[in-house]
């Protein structure tokens, strides 16, 4: 299947997917009939049953559209999915077409001018700040986030019908990005991860090399300053970006607002200085990302007063440094990070932004594969907290590994004030004792807390 033109009918297996769905809403804005399974029903699932999507959650092919025209009908299916998914071998079995996610988001933006944004972390949040400094744009854009933005409430932004833009976060998982072949490129990391997937780095920065290589003619890349990558597989012309060392793109005079609400800072380019920008959004590592967001943004052409505007309005993505609760004591943020350089990341931000205060974290690890190969550096990371709490280990896709738990980074740390606990018993310890700033971090479930942990904080203010 080369195109999408006679499409009418759409089936997700896995539609709750924060990539997958963007992909749903696509297809149900854009007029054909949509429909999915997926395992669980999640906030995410429940908003796109209102948007009119059917949606069913046991594995069953009695609950696939039987009236659908298999000439006009597309099956797109998560590499996350198992083999043995009975509705995933009716498909294979069936004159439809059957594509994996990846393919589909490339052949959507690669009719038009991409803007994909790789690396191991960070992605999601400089897709979302690119897509909101160019909606601020008369040509605007579509966008496909890996996240929830805050500012459109959605992970889909719909193109105007004369915006050559498409966004697009290039997912190095099962090697997805592969399939994309943007005009603007940029990648933010590129780090040890997705071992069960790649064995060892060499391999992952070889995919990096071969999505570069996809850089239509006459394109650009950006790289943050410190990436090790091989720039001769791209005719691309390359930029380099960071916070504040020696870059085409970095901030200069940055400086945090006295009372903790946002950084100011120049804006170094390669034609000037974009002076007087201003991020509401809290966090170091956010400036960073957007000094590549803005880097994209200025070699897509947007002018200086939209960057500057664009990044001003960015409200944030949801699980990405999102503060859920904040008074005069206590402060709560929810964070995706799932890797150790993440966890570095977002807990040298939040000391910097709250210098004074007592920092708790609590970490949900993410897989088993991921934690026994990392056991040691997520160790290292966490104890960076003045307090950490580690609760059951989330498997998401995977079946259990002997001797991998949570317990295994608990026994590499160094801490003192560390916990191994239930999340019952993570509530009742942060009911009982002094916090100042808590942290829930991981990929897996552990944003369903949020809620409870809110209620905890209020009773003791």
């Amino acid at each position: 299947m080369k195109n999408l033109q006679n499409i009418k009918n759409v089936y997700f297996l896995g539609i709750g997917g924060i990539g997958m769905s963007a992909l749903a809403r696509y297809f149900k804005f854009t007029g054909c009939n949509v429909a999915g399974y997926d395992r669980t029903p999640t906030a995410l699932t429940e908003a796109m049953e209102k948007e009119g999507i059917d949606i069913h959650f046991e594995d069953d092919i009695r609950n696939i559209p039987k009236n659908w025209n298999p000439a006009e009908t597309l099956a797109v299916f998560t590499p996350a999915l198992p083999d043995e998914h009975q509705e995933l071998s009716w498909f294979r079995e069936k004159p439809i077409g059957l594509l994996k996610r990846a393919k589909v988001l490339g052949l959507i933006s690669n009719e038009k001018s991409g803007i994909a944004v790789a690396g191991t972390h960070g992605k999601t949040t400089v897709s979302t700040m690119v897509a909101t400094i160019l909606n601020e744009t008369a040509m605007g854009c579509g966008a496909f986030l890996g996240g929830i933005s805050k500012n459109f409430g959605s992970n889909l932004l719909l193109p105007k019908d004369d915006s050559p833009w498409i966004v697009a976060e290039a997912d190095e998982f099962d090697r997805s990005f592969l399939h994309l072949q943007p005009e603007l490129a940029l990648i933010t990391a590129i780090d040890a991860d997705h071992l069960d997937i790649y064995g060892d780095k060499e391999k992952i920065v070889d995919a990096f090399e071969k999505f570069i290589s996809q850089i239509k003619p006459g394109g650009k890349l950006v790289v943050k300053a410190g990436v090790e990558i091989n720039r001769q597989r791209t005719s691309a012309e390359i930029f380099s970006y960071t916070l504040k060392e020696k870059a085409d793109f970095s901030t200069l005079n940055l400086k945090l607002d006295a009372g903790g609400g946002c950084y100011r800072f120049d804006l170094k380019t390669p034609e000037g200085i974009i002076a007087n920008c201003k991020m509401n959004y809290p966090g170091l590592v956010n400036v960073e990302n957007a000094v590549g967001a803005a880097a994209l943004s200025f070699l897509a052409g947007v002018s200086a007063n939209n960057i500057k505007a664009g990044l001003e309005k960015y409200t944030g993505v949801k699980r990405r440094f999102d503060v859920r609760f904040k008074s005069d004591s206590q402060i709560y943020i929810d964070d995706y990070a799932h890797h150790p350089k993440e966890l570095e990341a977002l807990i040298s931000s939040v000391q910097t932004l709250y210098p004074n205060r007592k920092v708790t974290g609590i970490f949900q690890p993410h897989l088993f594969t991921r934690t026994r190969d990392f056991a040691a550096e997520f160790a290292s990371s966490l104890d960076l907290l003045d307090e950490a709490i580690l609760i059951p280990l989330y498997p998401a896709r995977e079946e259990p590994i002997k001797g991998i738990s949570s317990e295994t980074i608990f026994e590499k740390m160094k801490l003192e004030n560390r916990h191994l606990l239930s999340r019952e018993e993570t509530l009742e310890l942060l009911r009982n004792e002094k916090t100042g700033v808590v942290l829930t971090i991981g990929a897996g479930d552990i944003d369903r807390m949020a809620e409870n942990i809110i209620e905890v904080l209020k009773s003791k203010n």
